[in-house]
């Protein structure tokens, strides 16, 4: 669970907080702040970036949650790519090329596995 907030608005404004602490607690509820520079969450088609965000882990009942506070800024999302071991082993495989060809070759061709297999036959 992230709890994301706009504005300075938090989910409790408005509520004592030595109470509320005292009442976390007595549920058991653990939270730790950490120091965070940056926190970016990848989404599929874009990323959300806090820049110095107030960020807890909050422990209870043996799971951890994170709470992130701040601004953020969204970014589109910049895909890579890497081969998995399968395709890396079925080109090595289909073709007899080392592991490091058959890696680089994927690469080349942004996983297109047939394009690939067909290039290391014919030797390009």
């Amino acid at each position: 669970m992230v709890l994301v907030t706009r504005g300075g608005e938090g989910l409790f404004s408005g509520i004592n907080k030595k109470a509320l602490e005292a009442a976390m607690k007595q549920m058991g509820v653990k939270q730790q702040a950490l120091e965070a520079e940056s926190v970016v969450i990848r989404l599929r088609d874009k990323e959300l970036v806090f820049i110095s965000p107030e960020v807890m882990i909050i422990s209870m009942g043996g799971q951890e949650s994170f709470q992130v506070v701040g601004r953020f800024s969204e970014r589109p999302r910049l895909r890579s790519y890497e081969p998995s071991e399968e395709d890396v082993a079925l080109v090595v495989e289909q073709t007899g090329a080392s592991k490091e060809a058959a890696i680089k070759a994927l690469e080349d061709h942004k996983g297109d596995i047939a394009a690939v297999i067909l290039d290391l036959k014919e030797g390009k």
